[in-house]
């Protein structure tokens, strides 16, 4: 089943069972997804479906944080619901030690030897873990190892 089927599919679920925080939640997605089909003039594939529901992700984790930090307890429960909704919608993401294996991989294949060589790095991973894994994540195994 395609990504815009299944979210469709649980849209209509969520208004039988009622179920307002995932209405609410999938409706988000699909307007997100709308705007982007819009925007580019033409439906979204799949992975450009992953690529708007990650963003939306990084939009909870940073409301997240500054829920917290203004102390805001009941905003940031709502958040967190949201968040592990939207990630149900995800690939299943890669363990630390599985980005390592990956990491280690991409850098012998690129040959890269330092800190410099960061951004060739982080190019050539970047499909490889598009939705699969926090780029902040990706970022510091790649310093880690580079290191």
């Amino acid at each position: 089943m395609q990504l815009r089927e299944r979210l469709n599919a649980e849209l209509k679920e969520a208004m039988k069972s009622r179920d307002t925080l995932r209405l609410s939640t999938i409706r988000m997605v699909l307007s997100s997804v709308k705007n982007r089909d819009i925007e580019l003039r033409r439906e979204l594939n799949d992975s450009e479906i992953t690529e708007t529901i990650v963003t939306l992700c990084k939009q909870r984790r940073e409301s997240i944080r500054l829920f917290k930090e203004a102390g805001r307890q009941e905003l940031v429960d709502k958040e967190e619901a949201e968040l592990a909704l939207l990630m149900g919608y995800l690939p299943q993401q890669l363990t630390r030690e599985e980005l390592a294996e990956l990491v280690a991989k991409v850098i012998a294949e690129v040959g890269a030897t330092g800190g410099k060589d960061m951004g060739k790095v982080m190019k050539a991973i970047q499909p490889q873990v598009a939705g699969r894994a926090d780029g902040k994540l990706v970022s510091e195994v790649v310093k880690e190892k580079l290191a």
